[in-house]
């Protein structure tokens, strides 16, 4: 993220001059003989001055939680956000540096918003300052942030006193606007797939929209007149594949591409709904939107956004009481997300506090493992929704599986990343040509698979702790603990199947780790009536296959076309859309630009890193 920092001539006359050699978020000085920018990171940040020409460098302010620095237009105040919230101070022109916190004691500061307050900026008057909140406009006149101003009111308004203004901005869910018929299929329905395995040979299934009208043997369903024809035959349909615990290049800034590759690769491989349990918040929320309203292409995107983060840094999420939870809680509702992840909170009062506040709020927690395993019990003692990760013990005994099994906690083993032990992905990378996946090598960076999987790490079949761990999860399974899928964003669209081949390693059926692919991930997240099975009235997400994983279970990775929404790619044709808006095959920026290089730092990383901003970065 850091740079160096440059200033350009008016109207391209000479040369950009290099005023900095490290730094980012430059904005120039009320009277223009100089520019503000900001260098470090983390913990460690520093608000520079320096002039036109480089000369004369200040440090003005300190900064440990506090980021995203704005100043005024007449140079005189400064907003700031700071563990989410926004503040107001003077910006002093003294010409030493001070530490500005919430908490300085050197210049007064005073707090402007509720919850949270993204996008700061000010008026052109600089009377003003204004942020966003979810699809609400707020306004803080600076009169009414500090007593002392001219014209200040006897009573101050408080931060939650604040109203916003809805701006109103919509666009409809995109619904094709045709009906296709698969025809001749053999389908793997997930239709009451606790109870039976349902699979239907020599089958038709009809999509009107974006929803299923019509499954069942060939004979009993007509074709409706107009509809297109998809033959079928010899190949097998099953429900899109629903990854639990995905990150797929959701950690960026700025700009967002009009396609994203890692949404390719996901579909590509028949993933056609994932939750990020782990994203920088406004960019998520913005892509999961466009892809709704048909403006990208990708899977069904839903996610926590920003984790609530329980350990130090510049983005934490302080809770030590129920009201924290709460206003932590609110704020990611404003922006879309129906669940959160409380990420590793320290204490068992803090991570209470954080699901009480759900319950109130009608949220789901998804609650990180962290490799801890008396954390973890009671975590399943307090109820949340899901564990992330697995129990970093196996194999479970008596006393651990029938305190889980009388709870609904589910658990998403995420066995690429698993704890314990040698993960599972390592098993993949050493025996298989990955780097040779025609998918991929279309739809990811190539140097960056490259580096990842050519120079392979091997060991003996019995030192991968992942089998072990995959049987401590059929042991659960078994007693009635719902299981499901979560590539961990590991290898965009393979390792979701990696997950669904390494259950069966733990001795799962291939009909049991399909289904945890798939109604088990759907129901996990909320959406169990409208995703994951092939049934009359869902949404039209769905794979065809070109063979059998009920035979094979590396077949579920054979696709030749994916239905999301009710709109239709050929796999084989580089995700070309059939009919609908009639997408083309796509073309990355950086295969635009003759390269494929590794870009992690420009558009999210292909590892995850759950830290928005710069710092300590965490992989699991």
């Amino acid at each position: 993220m850091n740079d160096f920092v440059w200033m350009s001539p008016p109207f391209g006359q000479g040369e950009p001059v290099r005023v900095a050699n490290d730094g980012y978020e430059p904005q120039f000085s009320a009277d223009g003989t100089r520019i503000y920018y900001l260098v470090g990171g983390g913990l460690s940040k520093k608000l520079m001055s320096v002039g036109l020409h480089g000369e004369e460098p200040r440090e003005v302010f300190k900064l440990k939680y506090a980021d995203n620095l704005i100043i005024s237009p007449d140079g005189q105040w400064v907003v700031f956000n700071e563990l989410f919230n926004a503040y107001l101070a003077p910006l002093p022109h003294t010409g030493g540096s001070i530490e500005l916190s919430k908490d300085s004691k050197a210049i007064p500061v005073t707090r402007i918003t509720a919850d949270v307050g993204s996008y700061l900026h000010w008026s052109a008057d600089s009377s003003a300052v204004h942020w966003m909140v979810g699809d609400e406009y707020f306004t803080r006149n600076l009169k009414d942030a500090f007593g002392f101003l001219p014209d200040a009111p006897k009573t101050l308004p408080k931060p939650a006193d604040a109203r916003g203004v809805s701006l109103g901005l919509q666009l409809p869910v995109y619904r094709p606007n045709e009906r296709v018929a698969f025809m001749h299929a053999r389908i793997i329905t997930m239709r009451d797939a606790e109870k039976t395995q349902e699979v239907i040979e020599d089958a038709t299934l009809i999509v009107e929209g974006d929803q299923i009208v019509a499954v069942g043997p060939s004979g009993s369903v007509p074709v409706p007149e107009g509809a297109r024809m998809i033959d079928a035959t010899g190949k097998t349909l099953m429900p899109g594949i629903v990854d639990a615990h995905a990150h797929a290049a959701h950690f960026g800034q700025g700009v967002i591409p009009q396609q994203n590759w890692a949404y390719y690769a996901n579909l590509a491989f028949g993933i056609t709904a994932m939750h990020d349990p782990s994203a920088t918040t406004e960019f998520v929320f913005s892509q999961a939107e466009l892809v709704q309203a048909g403006e990208m292409v990708g899977p069904r995107v839903f996610s926590t956004g920003t984790i609530l983060y329980g350990a130090d840094g510049d983005f934490k999420a302080v809770v030590n009481s129920l009201d924290d939870a709460r206003s932590h809680l609110r704020r990611m509702q404003s922006n879309g997300a129906f669940s959160v992840k409380s990420y590793n909170q320290p204490r068992r009062d803090q991570r209470q506090q954080i699901n009480q506040a759900a319950r109130e709020l009608g949220m789901l927690v998804v609650e990180e493992g962290g490799s801890t395993f008396f954390h973890n019990l009671t975590m399943v003692l307090d109820g949340v929704t899901t564990i992330e990760h697995n129990l970093p013990i196996a194999p479970l005994y008596g006393d651990v599986i029938n305190l889980w099994k009388a709870t609904d906690v589910r658990n998403t083993p995420t066995l690429v990343v698993s704890y314990g032990g040698l993960s599972g992905e390592y098993w993949w990378y050493a025996r298989d040509k990955v780097w040779e996946e025609p998918r991929l090598n279309r739809f990811f960076p190539k140097e960056t698979l490259d580096a990842r999987s050519i120079r392979r790490e091997t060991a003996p079949d019995w030192d991968y702790y992942h089998i072990d761990v995959a049987k401590a999860a059929k042991t659960l399974r078994y007693a009635g603990v719902k299981i499901q899928i979560g590539g961990h964003g590991q290898l965009q669209g393979l390792a979701p199947h990696w997950e669904i081949w390494m259950l069966t390693q733990g001795g799962f059926s291939n009909f049991e780790a399909l289904r945890a692919a798939t109604i088990d991930g759907a129901d996990e997240i909320g959406f169990g009536k409208q995703l994951g099975s092939l049934e009359v009235g869902k949404k039209a997400d769905l794979i065809v296959l070109s063979d059998n994983p009920l035979d094979d279970i590396r077949h579920s990775a054979s696709t030749v076309m994916v239905m999301v929404g009710g709109r239709l790619f050929d796999v084989t044709q580089d995700m070309a859309e059939v009919g609908g808006r009639g997408a083309l095959a796509p073309q990355f920026y950086w295969q635009r630009h003759g390269e494929s290089r590794s870009f992690g730092l420009e558009y999210g990383p292909t590892m995850p890193c759950h830290c928005p901003k710069s710092g300590v970065a965490h992989t699991h």
